[in-house]
C-alpha cells in the first residue's frame, strides 16, 4: 500500500503527541514493507528532509500563525495529493479534520482515514471562533472518512454517542526506552539519578502545570522540581508559570528538549507527574511508563485508561490532593518501585507500536476490500 499522512506539523518529532504518534506510525508501517509519505510543515522542519528512515518527506509552506498553521498546510498537502497516486490519505486531528470533505472531493477512489486524537477545543488557548472551528472539523471528519480511530475508549465512546458512529479503538504506543545515566543533564542543570521531579509537555494552560508548582511550594523535598516543554502560542502562560516558580530556586525550567538531553531527563527522574484538565491518551504519559518511572497524574479518564491500577491518580485540578499524592511517593521509595515496574509491565503489553501498528494496517485493508 502507499499511505499519505497529512495534519501534523512534521517528522522527526521536536515534541508534540500527534507528531510522535506519526513518527512512530510511518516508521513501523515502512517496518512493515508500506510504502509511506508524511507532509512537514517547514516552519516546523526547516531542514527539509527528503527521507526519514525511509519514511518519503514533502516539505510544504503554511502560514505559522496559531489559527492558520494546520489548516493552511493540510489544504496545500490536499492539493499536493491531487498529484500522487496513494491507496490510503491518513488524516490526524480535528482541526485539518475541517477539510476532510476536500480530500473527498479531490481525491474521490482514494480511502480517508481520520485519527481522532484529542478534543481540542477544551483547550484554554483557543478563543471562542477558534472552539468552534475545532467542533466543526471534529464532526467533518467524523462524517467523511472511510474509517475513523479514537485512540482512547473514552473518545470511541463519545463518537458513537455525538455522532452515532462505530470508529476503531487504537491507542497511542511507545517505543521500548532505552535507559541511560545522567550526563548531559548533570552538567546543564545539576540533574542525578532520583533527585528530581519531572513533567514533559507543552506549556499550555490545560496542561496543569500551575496545579504541579503550586503542590511542589507546599512541599518539604530537597527533590528538585523539573519542567520540560514550551510554549505553543501561549507566551503569557509560560511568563505566569516563571513567574510562579520565581522564588524557589528548586523549580528548574529546560524548554523544548529531544534526543539525548530527553533520554536522559526520563531516565533519570525519581517520579513523573501529569497534571493535565484534559487529554486525549498522552504519549508522555506512555514515555513514563517505558521508562519505568512512578507516576502521578490526574484523575481524567484518559490517564485513568493508561494506567490501570499501575500507578497514582490525583483529583483534577486539587492542588493539596496532587501534595498528598507526591508525599505519598517521595516517603516511600518501595512503593514508588512497585509502582514503576507494573506500569513498565502494562505499556509493553498494551501499548506497543508492533501491535498498533498492525490494528492500523488491518483498517487500512478493511476500507481497501
Amino acid at each position: 500500500m502507499r499511505i499519505a499522512i497529512i495534519g501534523q506539523k512534521g517528522i522527526p518529532a521536536k515534541g508534540g503527541g500527534v507528531e510522535k504518534h506519526v513518527e512512530n506510525l510511518a516508521v513501523n508501517l515502512v517496518k512493515a514493507g508500506e510504502d509511506v509519505l508524511v507532509y512537514n510543515r517547514i516552519n516546523y522542519r526547516p531542514e527539509k528532509l527528503k527521507d526519514y528512515q525511509g519514511v518519503q518527506i514533502i516539505n510544504l509552506p503554511t502560514i505559522g500563525s496559531k489559527h492558520l498553521d494546520a489548516i493552511v498546510h493540510t489544504f496545500l498537502s490536499i492539493i499536493h495529493l491531487s498529484t500522487q497516486k496513494v491507496d490510503i490519505i491518513h488524516l490526524h486531528s480535528i482541526g485539518p479534520g475541517l477539510l476532510a470533505w476536500l480530500v473527498k472531493l479531490i481525491k474521490p477512489k482514494t480511502k480517508l482515514i481520520f485519527t481522532f486524537h484529542c478534543q481540542d477545543y477544551y483547550h484554554q488557548k483557543w478563543n471562542a471562533v477558534a472552539r468552534h472551528m475545532l467542533k466543526l472539523g471534529e464532526k467533518i471528519g467524523h462524517k467523511y472518512a472511510d474509517e475513523v480511530i479514537a485512540v482512547s475508549k473514552s473518545l470511541q465512546s463519545y463518537s458513537y454517542r455525538r455522532y452515532n458512529r462505530q470508529v476503531n479503538y487504537i491507542p497511542n504506543a511507545v517505543e521500548k526506552a532505552k535507559i541511560v545515566s545522567a550526563n548531559i543533564i548533570k552538567e546543564k542543570w545539576g540533574l542525578d539519578k532520583d533527585n528530581y521531579i519531572v513533567s514533559i509537555s507543552r506549556l499550555v494552560k490545560h496542561k496543569g502545570i500551575h496545579y504541579l508548582i503550586e503542590a511542589y511550594k507546599k512541599l518539604n523535598t530537597d527533590k528538585k522540581l523539573v519542567i520540560v516543554g514550551s510554549s505553543s502560542h501561549t507566551n503569557d502562560y509560560v511568563q505566569y508559570l516563571h513567574n510562579l516558580a520565581k522564588d524557589n530556586k528548586n523549580i528548574i525550567f529546560t524548554d523544548l528538549q529531544s534526543g539525548d538531553t530527553l533520554n536522559e531527563l526520563f531516565s533519570n527522574a525519581y517520579i513523573f507527574v501529569q497534571p493535565s484538565e484534559e487529554e486525549g491518551l498522552s504519549i508522555s504519559l506512555l514515555e513514563a511508563l517505558s521508562y519505568k518511572l512512578p507516576i502521578i497524574a490526574s484523575d481524567i479518564p484518559a490517564n485513568a485508561e493508561v494506567l490501570g491500577d499501575t500507578n497514582v491518580l490525583f483529583k483534577n485540578k486539587n492542588v493539596d490532593n496532587l501534595k498528598e499524592k507526591l508525599e505519598s511517593l517521595i516517603n516511600d521509595s518501595d512503593l514508588a518501585l512497585k509502582l514503576s515496574e507494573k506500569g513498565k509491565e502494562r505499556v509493553e503489553k498494551y501499548f506497543n507500536w508492533p501491535k498498533v501498528s498492525k490494528d492500523i494496517i488491518d483498517v487500512y485493508k478493511k476500507v481497501l476490500l
